[in-house]
């Protein structure tokens, strides 16, 4: 009886420590901010579940001074008290639907996390895909080698064989990349939608024979090509895993430019648009994977629209094309009014970021810069203004890297949400990711953006409604000090708070008055 009693205290005891947070242990490497250190023994995480009272609404903040999800709940007051920036919510205006948020499961990426020691590795992935971390729905899958794999690569390099009779899956996908998505599946309650992309046909497809430079697919290939990525879904269906979408290349424009270094082949729109409308499309439709969705572009926000309007000019290929895929490298130049101006072009068009980071200067020594608020900042105002002109999601790039942001072939190096120190058996979570997380974490796939409106600049905010009918609100402070805020359109008054400086907030509140969950 007693060894029994003792047994039950010891579950009790583990379930309570199991139903908290546990906070984040924090190194400052000098780099204007913190990281989240990791190991095999200690991670830290985001709450479960729990149901919360009507009149409530949840904070979860992270701060560059260390805060991180931190949560708190308040009541909803009947008066404006504040003087500060007021936020109106209206949610009978509504605009597009959210597909979700997640990153990119590169060979690099999934090298450096089997790196880790199991059970380090477990917490790195519940720490992106479970309900005590950022529950990403969203895996990008490299077809075949990227630069961040550890060389040169695809899935046919055999010359000239059209029959494509030696296509195979390599060492990169069973050993890394496959083992590791159905890890991801598993550990997620919402599910992981995996979307395909290719970097490069094969060598001798090309007209330059090369991986990289300047070099297009020869037309005579058009077919072949076509049918490699048929191959590509086969290949992985036999593994267990179906593809939600592919695009029909990554950054078509890198192959235009001279000594390009890493994995590219150039297209010009037309000529994607014949071979999409002539045999990618129809060999899609009429294979097992004809639910599989289209994804055009796949590179930068300048090419928008009129990349599209190229396309689209054979209503074949327009038939084929469900959404725009775009790539954050120049939206510093170029306005988020392109993004408009693509929906209203092509409204049935889903537009969908696939792919962010932080890429080496050449005046840089070491692109990683562990604990950056900075560029949490950076990514969290990306993701706002993207959903807030119309994307429908946000994709990461590479979900994991080592201290010098590789392995990189081509020397291509970047920064990550997360970096492994794989010597030391140990990751960091870095800012970039729980910026993320302020979006992944708690808007969930079928949301929907709402209208809200901002008085006056000092803060950016992003409103949807999910599914629950709860309102989420993600409020990003760039400033210096903290900011008074009030929200006006809630069922049952104002809410009035402080939003510290340097800081991501997200807010949660019932729309109606039914029953929802909230962490």
């Amino acid at each position: 009886m007693k060894h029994q009693l003792v047994s039950v205290i010891f579950i009790l005891i583990f379930k309570t420590t199991q139903s908290e947070s546990l906070n984040c242990i924090h190194r400052d490497y000098g780099k204007g901010g913190t990281v989240c250190v990791c190991n095999a023994t200690y991670c830290d995480t985001i709450k479960p579940l729990k149901p919360f009272p009507p009149r409530q609404y949840y904070m979860f903040t992270s701060t560059k001074d260390g805060l991180r999800f931190n949560m708190t709940k308040r009541n909803f007051g009947g008066k404006l008290k504040n003087k500060g920036v007021l936020i109106t919510v209206n949610t009978n205006v509504t605009y597009q639907k959210i597909l979700g948020f997640g990153g990119a499961m590169t060979d690099s990426a999934a090298i450096m996390i089997m790196s880790l020691s199991e059970a380090a590795r477990e917490k790195l992935m519940l720490s992106y895909f479970s309900e005590i971390g950022t529950e990403y729905t969203f895996l990008r899958v490299p077809i075949a080698g990227t630069d961040f794999s550890t060389r040169r690569y695809t899935y046919n390099d055999e010359e000239f064989d059209i029959a494509l009779k030696n296509f195979h899956l390599v060492e990169e996908d069973f050993k890394y990349k496959i083992p590791l998505i159905k890890y991801a599946i598993k550990l997620s309650r919402k599910g992981v939608k995996l979307l395909g992309a290719a970097w490069t046909a094969p060598p001798w497809m090309k007209t330059n024979k090369n991986y990289n430079g300047i070099g297009f697919l020869r037309e005579e290939y058009y077919r072949p090509w076509s049918n490699y990525h048929i191959r590509f879904l086969e290949a992985y269906n036999n593994c267990g895993l179906s593809f939600w979408g592919l695009s029909t290349g990554n950054e078509p424009i890198n192959g235009f430019i001279p000594f390009f270094k890493f994995n590219c082949m150039g297209w010009t729109p037309s000529g994607q648009r014949n071979w999409v409308a002539d045999h990618l499309g129809p060999a899609l439709e009429n294979s097992e994977f004809n639910k599989t969705l289209l994804l055009a572009l796949d590179d930068q926000r300048f090419q928008l629209p009129w990349w599209l309007d190229i396309m689209f000019g054979d209503p074949k290929t327009e038939a084929y094309i469900s959404g725009v895929a775009v790539h954050w490298y120049t939206d510093h130049l170029v306005p988020e009014l392109v993004l408009d101006k693509t929906h209203n072009s092509y409204p049935n068009k889903f537009i969908l970021p696939t792919e962010a980071c932080f890429v080496k200067k050449f005046w840089q020594k070491n692109v990683v810069k562990l604990g950056s608020w900075s560029r949490g900042e950076q990514y969290a105002e990306n993701i706002i203004g993207d959903i807030n002109h119309w994307s429908s999601g946000w994709i990461d790039w590479n979900l994991a890297l080592d201290e010098d942001g590789g392995p990189n072939w081509a020397k291509n190096f970047a920064d990550a949400a997360i970096i492994i120190n794989a010597t030391q058996d140990e990751f960091y979570k870095q800012p970039m990711y729980y910026a993320i997380g302020h979006f992944s974490k708690f808007i969930p796939e079928g949301s929907v953006r709402i209208k809200v409106q901002v008085q006056g600049t000092e803060v950016k905010v992003l409103g949807v409604r999910t599914p629950a009918e709860q309102v989420v609100l993600v409020i990003l402070n760039k400033k210096h000090k903290d900011v008074p805020v009030s929200i006006s359109g809630a069922p049952r008054g104002y809410a009035n708070f402080v939003v510290p400086s340097k800081s991501i907030t997200t807010l949660i509140y019932r729309d109606k008055k039914i029953p929802i969950w909230c962490i």
